[in-house]
């Protein structure tokens, strides 16, 4: 199976999705990952600061073993910026080169305005006759995103993957990025990973879960 993980950001692959794509990777599954913002001299950050990203992305590049990636570089927090059309076509390139059968994206109501949009982008790629390859999308749930989505928008799942024995390695992952965690109560720390791999196992009858929303097709 070819699983492909949309990030708006880095970092949102492993929040939403780090022991996902560990388990299906060692299962013998392909994973790419599609990152859609990062830093630049002309988006305002210090190349000081470029280089660090990039290092990060490298190091979780490596951790994963992805199979393939793929870095749009847009800018952060400024998606809205470019001409959809030709960021939708952008997209349709990258599903052609892998043909995933499971995709990853954000949820549709996350309160970062990148990942609203790049949900509505991502999501017009999926129709069964542009992509008759691909039969699941899954949307993450992304601490500090997520969780934040108004009350009449929240996040409900349906899908629940056992993550037991990746969560530390989740962790492990997530903390190559030394500017997105904290210490609590930073919503990105290690203890509320834990916690809400918990919660989401405890609710799929496991002891680790990572939650999803089926927005289409099936699990088999």
């Amino acid at each position: 199976m070819n699983v492909l993980v949309v990030s708006p950001h880095p970092d949102d692959e492993t929040l939403g999705a780090g022991g996902t794509l560990l388990k299906f990777k060692e299962n013998g599954h392909k994973i790419y990952w599609l990152n859609v913002t990062n830093m630049k001299t002309e988006y305002g950050y210090k190349q000081e600061r470029i280089d660090e990203r990039n290092a990060e992305i490298e190091a979780v590049k490596k951790a994963y073993s992805f199979d393939g990636f793929w870095d749009f570089g847009l800018e952060p927090a400024g998606v809205d910026k470019y001409e959809t059309g030709q960021l939708i076509s952008r997209f349709k390139t990258v599903f052609e080169e892998v043909k995933p059968e499971l995709l990853l994206i954000p949820y549709r109501f996350d309160v970062h305005s990148d990942h609203r949009l790049i949900f509505d982008m991502v999501y017009s790629c999926t129709k069964s006759f542009r992509a008759p390859y691909l039969k699941t999308v899954l949307s993450m749930e992304i601490l500090s995103e997520t969780d934040q989505a108004q009350q009449e928008s929240g996040f409900v799942p349906n899908v629940f993957i056992n993550i037991d024995g990746y969560v530390e390695r989740k962790i492990e992952i997530m903390n190559i990025y030394k500017s997105e965690v904290d210490t609590e109560p930073f919503p990105r720390n290690a203890n509320a990973i834990r916690g809400l791999a918990a919660y989401r196992g405890a609710t799929g009858y496991y002891n680790n879960c990572e939650a999803f929303y089926l927005v289409k097709g099936r699990i088999d």
